[in-house]
C-alpha cells in the first residue's frame, strides 16, 4: 500500500449483571470539573477504552458488554449487550462506529454507538488466538493478535464503507519481530507520526516495533536505554507516544521522530488511583484509562473504575 496511512481519529458473569441501564455517577470536582475517577459496573472487568466528544466507551473482557460513560457527569449506560466473549481494544470512528477486538473469540465487531446495533462481524482466526487491540486509519482498521505474529487488516471503502465478512487480510510479521513463548506478545497498536507505518508493542519483551503495513516487515523502534515491560495500550498524539505499562501502574511517554523509527523517553506518568490500567484514550484535554485490576480476583461485586490524568 503506497499512500500514507493516517489515524482517523476470563471469568464468567451473568448477563443480567452487566446489562443494567446505568451506573451511579462519580462526583464532579468543585467548580464543575469532570470527575477524575469514574465508576464502572461492579464485576465489569474493563479492558479497552475509546472516546468521542464527552463520552467514553469501555468493553468487558468478561462478557463482551459495552458501557458508555458521560465523562462530564460520570453516568454510565450499557449500549452493547453481552456476547459471552471478550470485548478488548476499542476505537471509535467519525461516523459513530465502534470497532471492537474480540480476544479469544478471534473476531472483531463493529457497533453503532447510538443504538448498540452490531453492524458487522469478522472472524479472523480460531483458537489459539487473542485479538487484542485495534487502530483506525483513513482506509483500514488494523488488529493485533497476541497469540500469533500477524496483524489483521480490515479495508474501509469509499465513505468508510465496511467490507464483506470475508474481505480482510492477514499480514504476517517479518524482520526483527519474533514471537516469544505462549504469553501475551503483540498488544497495543498505533500509527507512526508520518502515517506511513504502524507501531506495535510486544508485551512480554517490552519492545516497540515499526511495521510496514504493506509487507509486514518490522524493525525495532530505537528508544535508547529503555524497554516497555508489560506494554499494553498505545496512544499517539502528534509525535508523542503514550505506552501503558499495565502491571507497573504507569504510562511511558516517548517522543518519536517523524518516521517512528526512534524515540526518546521523556517522562513516566502514574497516579495513586491506578490499579493495573490497560489502555488509554484522550478526551476533554485529559488521558483516560480503565483499571483492569488483573491482580485482584474478579467477582460479581468487584468494583472497577476508570481514571483521568493530565496529558504531558
Amino acid at each position: 500500500m503506497n499512500r500514507p496511512l493516517r489515524t482517523a481519529l476470563v471469568g464468567a458473569l451473568t448477563t443480567a449483571l452487566l446489562t443494567s441501564v446505568a451506573v451511579a455517577p462519580a462526583q464532579a470536582h468543585p467548580g464543575g470539573r469532570p470527575p477524575t475517577v469514574l465508576a464502572l459496573p461492579d464485576g465489569f472487568q474493563p479492558e479497552g477504552i475509546a472516546t468521542a466528544g464527552r463520552y467514553a466507551y469501555f468493553g468487558s473482557r468478561a462478557t463482551g458488554a459495552i458501557q458508555r460513560v458521560d465523562l462530564i457527569t460520570g453516568r454510565g449506560t450499557t449500549i452493547g449487550a453481552a456476547t459471552g466473549t471478550p470485548s478488548l481494544g476499542l476505537k471509535v470512528d467519525p461516523r459513530g462506529r465502534l470497532f471492537v477486538s474480540g480476544g479469544t473469540a478471534g473476531d472483531a465487531r463493529v457497533l453503532d454507538t447510538r443504538t448498540g446495533e452490531v453492524l458487522a462481524r469478522y472472524q479472523f482466526a480460531t483458537a489459539p488466538t487473542f485479538v487484542n487491540d485495534v487502530v483506525l486509519t483513513r482506509d483500514a482498521a488494523y488488529f493485533t493478535d497476541s497469540n500469533r505474529p500477524v496483524l489483521y487488516r480490515l479495508p474501509l471503502g469509499r465513505g468508510g464503507a465496511l467490507p464483506p465478512a470475508d474481505a480482510f487480510t492477514t499480514i504476517t510479521l517479518t524482520g526483527a519481530y519474533q514471537q516469544v513463548g505462549t504469553g501475551v506478545n503483540l498488544n497495543g497498536i498505533a500509527t507512526t507520526p508520518d502515517g506511513r507505518a504502524l507501531i506495535v508493542v510486544q508485551s512480554n519483551t517490552g519492545t516497540l516495533y515499526r511495521v510496514d503495513p504493506a509487507t509486514g516487515a518490522s524493525t525495532v523502534v530505537d528508544v535508547p536505554g529503555h524497554t516497555f515491560a508489560n506494554g499494553d495500550g498505545l496512544l499517539l498524539l502528534g509525535r508523542t507516544l503514550y505506552v501503558v505499562q499495565n502491571r507497573l501502574n504507569q504510562i511511558a511517554v516517548v517522543r518519536l521522530n517523524h518516521a517512528g523509527t526512534a524515540g526518546t523517553l521523556t517522562t513516566t506518568l502514574t497516579d495513586a488511583n491506578f490499579d493495573v490500567p490497560t489502555t488509554v484514550a484522550k478526551a476533554l484535554g485529559r488521558l483516560y484509562l480503565p483499571n483492569a485490576r488483573f491482580t485482584t480476583p474478579p467477582t460479581p461485586t468487584t468494583a472497577y473504575t476508570a481514571v483521568a490524568v493530565r496529558a504531558h
